[in-house]
C-alpha cells in the first residue's frame, strides 16, 4: 500500500495537472504546504517508482500507474465526503479536512460498502464527480456563473471552493448544487452578478465567487 504522503502528492498532482501538461514544483509545494526542496525530493522518488515523470526545471506530470492510484485516492475521499453529510449528518463546510484523515485509512471492502449504501452516487455533496471503482471519471460539460448571460436559466452543478468559509456562504446565499437559479442581471463595473434562486430571493455575488460556482443550463 502507498503510504499517505505517496497518495497525497498523486492525488494533488492529478488535481493540478492540466491535460498532459507539466505541474511546476513552486506550485505543487505551495499546494502541500512543503518546501520547495522537500516537494522536489519527493517527486524524485516518485519517478523513480513510475508514478511521475519529473524534468527538472520544468514539472511533473503523472504516469497511468500514478494516474490509477491518484483516482483511487480521489474516490475514498469524495465517497467518505458524501457518506459523512448524508450519513452522519456532518455539515459540508467540516468535511473535506475530515475526509482528508480517513482517505487514507478505509479499506476497499468498507469503501465498496459505503459506495452500496449510498447507491454509487456519481457527485459528492460539493457536486465533484466521483471515480468509478474501475477509475474512469465522468467529464460533464460545466460552465461557471461567471460565465452565463442575463436570463439564463441554469442548475448549479459544482463548487469548486472547499473552503469552510465560502461553502457557509454558498450554504447562506442558498446556491447549493441542485438548486435551479435564473441570472438576472450582470453589472461590468461593480464586477458582480444577479441571480434568484428557484426558492428565495435575488442575490448579488461578485465574479470572484461566481467563477467558483459551476453550472449547467437547464
Amino acid at each position: 500500500m502507498p503510504s499517505s504522503t505517496v497518495e497525497n502528492y498523486l492525488k494533488h498532482i492529478y488535481l493540478q495537472q492540466r491535460r498532459d501538461q507539466l505541474v511546476p514544483m513552486g506550485q505543487l509545494a505551495t499546494t502541500l504546504d512543503v518546501a520547495p526542496g522537500t516537494a522536489t525530493a519527493m517527486v524524485k522518488a516518485l519517478a523513480e517508482s513510475r508514478l511521475v515523470d519529473y524534468e527538472p526545471r520544468e514539472g511533473t506530470r503523472l504516469t497511468a500507474n500514478g494516474k490509477r492510484l491518484a483516482l483511487s485516492v480521489l474516490r475514498r475521499h469524495r465517497l467518505i465526503e458524501l457518506f459523512l453529510v448524508e450519513v452522519l449528518h456532518l455539515d459540508w463546510s467540516e468535511v473535506h479536512q475530515e475526509a482528508e484523515e480517513l482517505e487514507h485509512a478505509v479499506s476497499e471492502k468498507v469503501l465498496e460498502k459505503i459506495d452500496t449504501l449510498l447507491g454509487h452516487p456519481s457527485v459528492d455533496p460539493h457536486g465533484d464527480p466521483i471515480p468509478t471503482a474501475k477509475g474512469k471519471l465522468a467529464a460533464v460539460p460545466l460552465m461557471s456563473l461567471a460565465q452565463c448571460n442575463t436570463d439564463d436559466r441554469v442548475q448549479i452543478a459544482r463548487v469548486i471552493d472547499q473552503e469552510p468559509n465560502f461553502l457557509q456562504f454558498v450554504d447562506r446565499s442558498g446556491l447549493t448544487p441542485g438548486t435551479a437559479v435564473v441570472v438576472n442581471s450582470r453589472d461590468p463595473d461593480a464586477d458582480a452578478v444577479t441571480v434568484s434562486p428557484e426558492s428565495g430571493s435575488a442575490i448579488t455575488i461578485g465574479n470572484a465567487a461566481a467563477q467558483k460556482i459551476l453550472v449547467e443550463k437547464t
